[in-house]
């Protein structure tokens, strides 16, 4: 069994190794060492497997998040604390991933439970109302859709012209609320659709409109 080389995206550049497993074995199969580029050794420090966010970072992010900074405005504080990004040891993307956990770790809390529990409710109080959760890996929500019965009936009557938003930040978790809204025959904004988004990436809208449709 052989290894598969991987250029470079940018400029093709096939320096690395290959290695190979026989017997059960893994040895060097080749080596190259020539890059196709001139390196910049002073950035080694933004290589993936070089990024961590140490204890002060995590500390900062997370007040920071709490008190409701953003977290653009976060990391760029802590780069003009570092004196630039060369002296950074992770990027802003990683920032916003350590969020993103810290943001759904508080669902760990029993807030999770209570929205499962409003739902169940509600379901038995009237069975059109619609639902659905996602979670992670580690049964912690990541986001919400919901629909009542007024919201369904609606959408049947009013759902030709569409339109949602994302820019409601009204909860603690800073998840955006994203109604799904239209216009009834009085030229009235009518709600037809909930959502609640951890993040929002392309999986996640992906998600959010496969239970609309």
């Amino acid at each position: 069994m052989l290894s598969t080389i991987s250029t470079s995206q940018t400029n093709q550049c096939l320096a690395g190794i290959t290695i190979a497993c026989k017997d059960d074995k893994w040895f060097v199969r080749t080596v190259a060492l020539d890059h196709s580029h001139e390196l910049c050794p002073q950035t080694s420090n933004l290589i993936r497997v070089n990024r961590k966010l140490n204890m002060l970072a995590k500390h900062t992010l997370e007040v920071n998040d709490d008190a409701g900074v953003r977290i653009n405005k976060s990391f760029m504080s802590m780069v003009g604390e570092a004196g630039g990004y060369e002296n950074m040891q992770f990027m802003e993307q990683d920032a916003r991933n350590f969020i993103g956990q810290h943001r759904r770790s508080l669902c760990k809390k029993g807030d999770g439970q209570a929205l499962l529990r409003h739902f169940s409710k509600m379901r038995d109080l009237n069975n059109d109302l619609f639902y659905d959760i996602e979670m992670d890996e580690g049964n912690r929500i990541i986001s919400v859709f919901w629909a009542d019965a007024r919201s369904r009936a609606a959408c049947e009557e009013f759902g030709d012209v569409v339109s949602f938003d994302t820019t409601y930040l009204t909860n603690k978790y800073d998840m955006p609320f994203i109604p799904f809204v239209g216009v009834n025959h009085l030229g009235q904004s009518i709600l037809l659709r909930c959502g609640l988004l951890s993040s929002e990436d392309t999986s996640s809208f992906v998600w959010l409109f496969i239970c609309w449709l």
